[in-house]
Protein backbone atom coordinates (compact mmCIF):
# COMPACT_ATOMS: atom_id res chain seq x y z
CA UNK A 1 0.00 0.00 0.00
CA UNK A 2 1.39 3.18 -1.05
CA UNK A 3 2.38 5.34 2.03
CA UNK A 4 0.10 7.99 2.87
CA UNK A 5 -2.81 6.02 0.99
CA UNK A 6 -6.21 5.00 3.31
CA UNK A 7 -8.40 2.39 2.23
CA UNK A 8 -11.75 3.83 2.43
CA UNK A 9 -14.15 2.68 4.90
CA UNK A 10 -17.27 0.21 3.87
CA UNK A 11 -19.63 -2.01 5.50
CA UNK A 12 -18.96 -5.35 4.80
CA UNK A 13 -21.62 -8.23 4.94
CA UNK A 14 -21.48 -11.92 5.10
CA UNK A 15 -23.01 -13.85 1.89
CA UNK A 16 -24.88 -17.30 2.42
CA UNK A 17 -21.32 -18.97 1.92
CA UNK A 18 -19.80 -17.19 4.86
CA UNK A 19 -17.49 -14.86 2.35
CA UNK A 20 -16.77 -11.30 3.53
CA UNK A 21 -18.38 -8.86 1.29
CA UNK A 22 -17.84 -4.91 0.74
CA UNK A 23 -21.96 -3.89 1.14
CA UNK A 24 -23.77 -2.20 -1.62
CA UNK A 25 -24.41 1.60 -1.42
CA UNK A 26 -28.26 0.83 -1.55
CA UNK A 27 -28.08 -1.44 1.39
CA UNK A 28 -25.61 0.40 3.52
CA UNK A 29 -28.12 3.44 3.12
CA UNK A 30 -31.18 1.06 4.21
CA UNK A 31 -28.99 0.16 7.14
CA UNK A 32 -27.88 3.53 8.23
CA UNK A 33 -31.58 4.90 7.23
CA UNK A 34 -32.76 1.66 9.15
CA UNK A 35 -31.29 2.16 12.39
CA UNK A 36 -32.30 6.05 12.27
CA UNK A 37 -35.63 5.10 11.84
CA UNK A 38 -35.52 3.04 14.42
CA UNK A 39 -34.41 5.52 16.90
CA UNK A 40 -36.76 7.62 15.67
CA UNK A 41 -39.16 5.37 16.69
CA UNK A 42 -37.75 4.75 19.68
CA UNK A 43 -38.18 8.06 20.68
CA UNK A 44 -41.32 8.77 19.59
CA UNK A 45 -43.06 5.17 20.80
CA UNK A 46 -41.39 5.78 24.32
CA UNK A 47 -42.96 9.91 24.40
CA UNK A 48 -46.41 9.15 23.23
CA UNK A 49 -46.40 6.69 25.83
CA UNK A 50 -45.24 8.70 28.45
CA UNK A 51 -46.35 12.05 27.82
CA UNK A 52 -50.34 11.37 28.58
CA UNK A 53 -49.14 9.70 31.72
CA UNK A 54 -47.29 12.32 33.47
CA UNK A 55 -49.46 15.42 32.06
CA UNK A 56 -52.67 13.69 33.54
CA UNK A 57 -50.84 14.89 36.73
CA UNK A 58 -49.41 18.15 35.77
CA UNK A 59 -51.95 19.02 32.69
CA UNK A 60 -54.12 22.19 33.77
CA UNK A 61 -57.09 20.69 32.03
CA UNK A 62 -57.70 16.79 31.89
CA UNK A 63 -58.83 17.66 27.96
CA UNK A 64 -55.41 19.00 27.39
CA UNK A 65 -53.35 15.49 28.00
CA UNK A 66 -52.94 14.45 24.85
CA UNK A 67 -51.91 18.48 23.37
CA UNK A 68 -48.10 16.95 24.06
CA UNK A 69 -48.30 14.41 21.96
CA UNK A 70 -50.52 16.39 19.38
CA UNK A 71 -47.90 18.94 19.21
CA UNK A 72 -45.25 16.71 17.55
CA UNK A 73 -47.67 16.65 14.76
CA UNK A 74 -48.05 20.15 14.46
CA UNK A 75 -44.41 20.25 14.69
CA UNK A 76 -44.29 17.93 12.13
CA UNK A 77 -46.66 19.33 9.60
CA UNK A 78 -44.65 23.16 9.82
CA UNK A 79 -41.27 21.44 9.13
CA UNK A 80 -42.27 19.23 6.45
CA UNK A 81 -41.70 21.40 3.53
CA UNK A 82 -38.80 23.12 4.85
CA UNK A 83 -36.96 20.39 6.12
CA UNK A 84 -37.63 19.10 2.20
CA UNK A 85 -36.11 22.41 0.96
CA UNK A 86 -33.46 22.47 3.13
CA UNK A 87 -32.01 19.35 2.66
CA UNK A 88 -32.19 20.39 -1.69
CA UNK A 89 -29.87 23.22 -0.68
CA UNK A 90 -27.51 21.42 1.56
CA UNK A 91 -27.94 17.41 1.08
CA UNK A 92 -29.76 14.77 3.03
CA UNK A 93 -26.89 14.32 5.28
CA UNK A 94 -26.81 17.71 6.70
CA UNK A 95 -30.35 17.70 6.78
CA UNK A 96 -30.79 14.72 9.19
CA UNK A 97 -28.03 15.85 11.66
CA UNK A 98 -29.75 18.78 12.21
CA UNK A 99 -32.98 17.02 13.00
CA UNK A 100 -31.21 15.06 15.65
CA UNK A 101 -30.28 18.40 17.56
CA UNK A 102 -33.55 18.81 17.48
CA UNK A 103 -35.00 15.61 19.16
CA UNK A 104 -31.78 16.07 21.55
CA UNK A 105 -33.46 19.50 22.51
CA UNK A 106 -36.78 17.64 22.48
CA UNK A 107 -35.30 15.13 24.97
CA UNK A 108 -33.74 17.84 27.34
CA UNK A 109 -37.24 20.34 27.69
CA UNK A 110 -39.24 17.02 28.11
CA UNK A 111 -36.49 15.97 31.48
CA UNK A 112 -37.25 19.49 32.71
CA UNK A 113 -40.54 19.19 32.62
CA UNK A 114 -40.94 16.65 34.77
CA UNK A 115 -38.51 18.04 36.63
CA UNK A 116 -40.37 21.31 37.22
CA UNK A 117 -43.32 19.98 37.12
CA UNK A 118 -44.34 22.38 34.13
CA UNK A 119 -46.67 21.36 31.32
CA UNK A 120 -45.61 23.58 29.09
CA UNK A 121 -42.07 22.69 28.80
CA UNK A 122 -43.48 19.29 28.09
CA UNK A 123 -45.98 20.81 25.25
CA UNK A 124 -42.89 22.37 24.15
CA UNK A 125 -40.48 19.15 24.19
CA UNK A 126 -43.58 17.30 22.05
CA UNK A 127 -43.14 20.95 19.33
CA UNK A 128 -39.82 20.04 19.13
CA UNK A 129 -39.99 16.54 18.61
CA UNK A 130 -42.68 17.38 16.12
CA UNK A 131 -39.93 19.47 14.22
CA UNK A 132 -37.63 16.57 14.22
CA UNK A 133 -40.05 14.41 12.31
CA UNK A 134 -40.31 17.08 10.01
CA UNK A 135 -36.69 15.39 8.70
CA UNK A 136 -36.83 11.68 10.01
CA UNK A 137 -39.62 11.58 7.87
CA UNK A 138 -37.92 11.57 4.64
CA UNK A 139 -35.94 8.87 5.56
CA UNK A 140 -37.91 6.58 3.74
CA UNK A 141 -37.92 9.26 0.52
CA UNK A 142 -34.01 9.73 0.88
CA UNK A 143 -33.68 6.02 0.30
CA UNK A 144 -35.99 5.01 -2.63
CA UNK A 145 -34.15 8.43 -4.34
CA UNK A 146 -31.02 6.51 -4.21
CA UNK A 147 -31.63 3.41 -4.79
CA UNK A 148 -31.96 1.20 -8.14
CA UNK A 149 -35.58 1.17 -9.59
CA UNK A 150 -36.47 -2.82 -8.98
CA UNK A 151 -34.81 -2.05 -4.84
CA UNK A 152 -36.74 0.61 -4.54
CA UNK A 153 -39.97 -0.18 -2.90
CA UNK A 154 -37.96 -3.00 -0.96
CA UNK A 155 -35.37 -0.66 0.21
CA UNK A 156 -37.84 2.00 1.59
CA UNK A 157 -40.37 -1.38 3.43
CA UNK A 158 -37.21 -1.99 4.93
CA UNK A 159 -36.13 1.45 6.37
CA UNK A 160 -39.82 1.21 7.87
CA UNK A 161 -39.06 -1.99 9.30
CA UNK A 162 -36.35 0.10 11.62
CA UNK A 163 -39.18 0.56 13.82
CA UNK A 164 -39.66 -3.42 14.51
CA UNK A 165 -37.05 -3.17 17.75
CA UNK A 166 -38.69 1.03 18.15
CA UNK A 167 -42.09 -0.78 18.85
CA UNK A 168 -40.87 -2.63 21.53
CA UNK A 169 -37.68 -0.35 23.05
CA UNK A 170 -39.44 3.00 23.18
CA UNK A 171 -42.48 1.40 25.54
CA UNK A 172 -40.60 -0.33 27.70
CA UNK A 173 -37.56 2.37 27.92
CA UNK A 174 -40.52 4.02 29.59
CA UNK A 175 -41.54 1.24 31.86
CA UNK A 176 -37.51 0.97 32.52
CA UNK A 177 -36.91 5.09 32.90
CA UNK A 178 -40.10 5.99 35.18
CA UNK A 179 -38.34 4.91 38.31
CA UNK A 180 -34.93 5.87 37.50
CA UNK A 181 -34.53 9.16 39.18
CA UNK A 182 -35.89 9.21 42.71
CA UNK A 183 -38.43 11.45 43.47
CA UNK A 184 -38.95 12.19 40.01
CA UNK A 185 -41.41 9.86 38.26
CA UNK A 186 -40.70 8.98 34.03
CA UNK A 187 -38.14 12.30 34.38
CA UNK A 188 -35.45 9.09 33.76
CA UNK A 189 -37.37 8.11 30.46
CA UNK A 190 -37.08 11.21 28.70
CA UNK A 191 -33.46 11.02 29.22
CA UNK A 192 -33.10 7.78 26.98
CA UNK A 193 -34.91 10.24 24.02
CA UNK A 194 -31.16 12.44 24.25
CA UNK A 195 -29.47 9.21 23.74
CA UNK A 196 -31.47 7.90 21.41
CA UNK A 197 -31.08 11.10 19.13
CA UNK A 198 -27.01 11.16 19.80
CA UNK A 199 -27.03 7.31 18.71
CA UNK A 200 -28.70 8.40 15.76
CA UNK A 201 -26.27 11.61 14.70
CA UNK A 202 -23.54 8.88 14.96
CA UNK A 203 -25.21 6.30 12.62
CA UNK A 204 -26.17 9.41 9.98
CA UNK A 205 -22.04 9.99 9.70
CA UNK A 206 -21.95 6.94 7.62
CA UNK A 207 -24.96 8.09 4.70
CA UNK A 208 -23.71 8.12 1.37
CA UNK A 209 -26.12 9.66 -0.60
CA UNK A 210 -24.96 12.19 -3.26
CA UNK A 211 -26.68 15.45 -3.37
CA UNK A 212 -28.60 16.63 -6.36
CA UNK A 213 -26.00 17.71 -9.16
CA UNK A 214 -26.84 21.47 -10.41
CA UNK A 215 -28.35 19.78 -13.81
CA UNK A 216 -30.76 17.91 -11.70
CA UNK A 217 -31.54 21.01 -9.21
CA UNK A 218 -32.22 23.55 -12.58
CA UNK A 219 -33.54 20.75 -14.46
CA UNK A 220 -36.92 21.37 -16.02
CA UNK A 221 -39.97 21.86 -13.45
CA UNK A 222 -43.53 21.94 -13.55
CA UNK A 223 -45.68 23.92 -11.56
CA UNK A 224 -46.74 21.84 -8.17
CA UNK A 225 -50.17 22.75 -8.21
CA UNK A 226 -49.78 20.76 -12.03
CA UNK A 227 -48.25 17.90 -10.07
CA UNK A 228 -50.84 17.57 -7.46
CA UNK A 229 -53.58 17.69 -10.48
CA UNK A 230 -51.91 14.35 -11.50
CA UNK A 231 -54.61 11.34 -10.06
CA UNK A 232 -51.33 9.48 -9.01
CA UNK A 233 -49.92 12.12 -6.63
CA UNK A 234 -53.88 12.08 -5.28
CA UNK A 235 -54.36 8.99 -4.18
CA UNK A 236 -51.05 8.41 -2.97
CA UNK A 237 -51.16 11.72 -0.71
CA UNK A 238 -54.78 11.00 -0.04
CA UNK A 239 -54.44 6.99 0.90
CA UNK A 240 -51.17 8.22 3.15
CA UNK A 241 -53.28 11.26 4.46
CA UNK A 242 -55.89 8.66 5.76
CA UNK A 243 -53.44 6.58 7.11
CA UNK A 244 -51.21 7.89 9.10
CA UNK A 245 -54.18 10.24 10.43
CA UNK A 246 -56.46 7.42 11.40
CA UNK A 247 -53.46 5.50 13.29
CA UNK A 248 -52.16 8.57 15.30
CA UNK A 249 -55.43 9.50 16.23
CA UNK A 250 -56.85 6.27 17.87
CA UNK A 251 -52.76 5.70 18.86
CA UNK A 252 -52.97 9.38 20.16
CA UNK A 253 -56.17 8.56 22.13
CA UNK A 254 -55.45 4.83 23.12
CA UNK A 255 -53.38 5.84 26.50
CA UNK A 256 -55.71 8.19 28.08
CA UNK A 257 -58.53 5.93 27.17
CA UNK A 258 -56.95 2.98 28.89
CA UNK A 259 -55.69 4.65 31.65
CA UNK A 260 -58.48 7.27 32.03
CA UNK A 261 -61.42 5.47 31.52
CA UNK A 262 -61.10 2.08 31.69
CA UNK A 263 -58.57 2.06 34.97
CA UNK A 264 -55.89 -0.20 33.23
CA UNK A 265 -52.60 0.17 34.32
CA UNK A 266 -49.17 1.70 32.94
CA UNK A 267 -47.76 -1.86 32.48
CA UNK A 268 -50.84 -2.60 30.09
CA UNK A 269 -50.78 0.49 28.23
CA UNK A 270 -47.04 0.07 27.48
CA UNK A 271 -47.57 -3.36 26.10
CA UNK A 272 -50.61 -2.79 23.87
CA UNK A 273 -48.72 0.54 22.31
CA UNK A 274 -45.22 -1.58 22.01
CA UNK A 275 -47.28 -4.54 19.94
CA UNK A 276 -48.87 -2.08 18.22
CA UNK A 277 -45.62 0.08 17.22
CA UNK A 278 -44.21 -3.79 15.93
CA UNK A 279 -47.42 -4.53 13.85
CA UNK A 280 -46.66 -1.36 12.13
CA UNK A 281 -43.05 -1.73 11.12
CA UNK A 282 -42.34 -5.62 10.88
CA UNK A 283 -44.15 -5.71 8.11
CA UNK A 284 -41.81 -4.09 6.42
CA UNK A 285 -39.09 -6.90 5.86
CA UNK A 286 -41.86 -8.47 3.56
CA UNK A 287 -44.03 -5.77 2.11
CA UNK A 288 -41.86 -4.11 -0.19
CA UNK A 289 -42.34 -8.24 -1.80
CA UNK A 290 -45.83 -8.11 -1.51
CA UNK A 291 -46.10 -4.15 -3.40
CA UNK A 292 -43.72 -5.55 -6.06
CA UNK A 293 -45.51 -8.59 -6.42
CA UNK A 294 -49.32 -7.22 -6.27
CA UNK A 295 -48.99 -3.71 -7.07
CA UNK A 296 -49.68 -0.65 -4.90
CA UNK A 297 -52.97 -0.35 -5.12
CA UNK A 298 -54.38 -3.79 -3.96
CA UNK A 299 -51.88 -3.19 -1.06
CA UNK A 300 -53.58 0.31 -0.01
CA UNK A 301 -56.63 -1.43 -0.12
CA UNK A 302 -55.60 -4.51 2.09
CA UNK A 303 -53.94 -1.92 4.55
CA UNK A 304 -57.73 0.48 4.65
CA UNK A 305 -59.36 -2.96 4.80
CA UNK A 306 -57.42 -3.23 8.08
CA UNK A 307 -57.48 0.11 9.70
CA UNK A 308 -61.46 -0.63 9.13
CA UNK A 309 -61.33 -4.09 11.43
CA UNK A 310 -59.56 -2.21 13.54
CA UNK A 311 -62.10 0.46 14.73
CA UNK A 312 -64.68 -2.92 14.63
CA UNK A 313 -62.77 -4.62 17.20
CA UNK A 314 -62.15 -1.44 19.28
CA UNK A 315 -65.99 -0.48 19.25
CA UNK A 316 -66.65 -4.10 20.87
CA UNK A 317 -65.35 -4.31 23.78
CA UNK A 318 -62.81 -2.15 26.17
CA UNK A 319 -60.75 -5.18 27.80
CA UNK A 320 -57.36 -4.95 27.50
CA UNK A 321 -57.01 -7.74 23.96
CA UNK A 322 -59.58 -5.32 22.84
CA UNK A 323 -56.99 -2.68 23.10
CA UNK A 324 -54.24 -5.18 21.97
CA UNK A 325 -56.08 -6.14 18.84
CA UNK A 326 -57.08 -3.24 17.69
CA UNK A 327 -53.70 -1.33 17.84
CA UNK A 328 -51.82 -4.01 16.20
CA UNK A 329 -54.56 -4.50 13.31
CA UNK A 330 -53.83 -0.49 13.36
CA UNK A 331 -50.53 -0.66 13.05
CA UNK A 332 -50.13 -3.67 10.12
CA UNK A 333 -52.89 -1.70 7.76
CA UNK A 334 -50.74 1.74 8.52
CA UNK A 335 -47.89 -0.08 7.15
CA UNK A 336 -49.37 -1.68 4.22
CA UNK A 337 -50.99 1.45 2.90
CA UNK A 338 -48.14 3.61 3.84
CA UNK A 339 -45.64 1.69 2.30
CA UNK A 340 -47.45 1.23 -1.24
CA UNK A 341 -48.44 5.22 -1.25
CA UNK A 342 -45.15 6.03 -0.93
CA UNK A 343 -43.45 3.98 -3.59
CA UNK A 344 -46.78 5.22 -5.86
CA UNK A 345 -45.49 8.87 -4.94
CA UNK A 346 -41.88 8.25 -5.96
CA UNK A 347 -43.59 7.65 -9.76
CA UNK A 348 -45.05 11.34 -9.79
CA UNK A 349 -41.76 13.73 -9.65
CA UNK A 350 -39.39 13.84 -11.58
CA UNK A 351 -35.56 14.46 -9.93
CA UNK A 352 -35.67 18.19 -9.68
CA UNK A 353 -38.96 18.13 -8.97
CA UNK A 354 -38.70 15.59 -6.04
CA UNK A 355 -37.94 17.62 -2.72
CA UNK A 356 -41.06 19.88 -3.48
CA UNK A 357 -43.02 17.23 -4.36
CA UNK A 358 -41.92 14.84 -1.44
CA UNK A 359 -42.22 18.01 1.07
CA UNK A 360 -45.78 18.62 -0.27
CA UNK A 361 -47.23 15.19 0.40
CA UNK A 362 -45.92 15.28 3.69
CA UNK A 363 -47.29 19.02 4.40
CA UNK A 364 -50.66 17.55 3.52
CA UNK A 365 -50.04 14.32 6.08
CA UNK A 366 -49.18 16.10 8.91
CA UNK A 367 -51.35 19.00 8.34
CA UNK A 368 -54.49 16.92 8.16
CA UNK A 369 -53.03 14.12 11.34
CA UNK A 370 -51.91 17.73 13.58
CA UNK A 371 -56.11 18.63 13.38
CA UNK A 372 -56.81 14.76 14.02
CA UNK A 373 -54.20 14.71 17.17
CA UNK A 374 -55.22 17.82 18.50
CA UNK A 375 -59.24 17.23 18.98
CA UNK A 376 -58.38 13.43 19.80
CA UNK A 377 -57.75 14.62 23.59
CA UNK A 378 -61.33 17.20 23.74
CA UNK A 379 -62.93 13.82 21.93
CA UNK A 380 -62.08 11.37 24.05
CA UNK A 381 -62.95 13.44 27.23
CA UNK A 382 -65.94 14.96 26.33
CA UNK A 383 -67.31 11.83 23.98
CA UNK A 384 -65.12 8.78 25.23
CA UNK A 385 -63.48 6.23 23.51
CA UNK A 386 -66.49 4.72 20.97
CA UNK A 387 -66.63 8.54 19.15
CA UNK A 388 -63.17 8.24 18.93
CA UNK A 389 -62.98 5.35 16.66
CA UNK A 390 -66.76 6.61 15.13
CA UNK A 391 -65.10 9.96 14.39
CA UNK A 392 -62.34 8.14 12.25
CA UNK A 393 -64.58 6.40 10.13
CA UNK A 394 -65.49 9.10 7.43
CA UNK A 395 -61.33 9.31 6.31
CA UNK A 396 -61.35 5.63 5.55
CA UNK A 397 -64.78 6.04 3.32
CA UNK A 398 -62.71 8.79 1.78
CA UNK A 399 -59.86 6.85 1.13
CA UNK A 400 -61.27 4.36 -0.27
CA UNK A 401 -63.79 6.27 -2.70
CA UNK A 402 -60.32 7.65 -4.28
CA UNK A 403 -58.65 4.57 -4.25
CA UNK A 404 -61.89 2.92 -6.32
CA UNK A 405 -61.93 6.34 -8.53
CA UNK A 406 -58.09 6.06 -9.28
CA UNK A 407 -58.02 1.86 -10.24
CA UNK A 408 -60.90 2.82 -12.58
CA UNK A 409 -58.62 5.52 -14.31
CA UNK A 410 -55.92 2.88 -14.48
CA UNK A 411 -58.60 0.30 -15.60
CA UNK A 412 -60.02 2.28 -18.60
CA UNK A 413 -56.17 3.89 -19.77
CA UNK A 414 -54.79 0.21 -20.14
CA UNK A 415 -58.52 -0.67 -21.85
CA UNK A 416 -57.32 2.47 -24.19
Amino acid sequence: MRPGFQRPRRFLWVDSWGTIMPMQPDHKNVLVLGTCQMLFGTGRGLFMVTSPAVALGIAPHLALATLPSGLIVVGNALAAMPASLFMRRFGRKTGFLCGTILAAISGACCTAAVLLENFWLLALGGFLFGLFAGFAQLYRFAVADAASEHFRGKAISLVLAGGVFAGLAGPNLANWGKDLLANHLFAGAFLFMIGTALLAAIMLLFLSIPNLTKAQRDGPQRPLPEIMKQPVFIVAAVSATVAQSVMNFLMTATPVAMIAQCGHSFGSVATVIAWHSVAMFAPGFFTGSLVKRFGEIPMITAGLTLEACCIGIALSGIEVFDFWLAMFLLGLGWNFTYTAATSLMTTAYTPAERAKTQGMMNQIIYTVVAIGALSSGALIHFLGWNWVNVGAMPLLVIAALVTIWYAAGQRKAARA
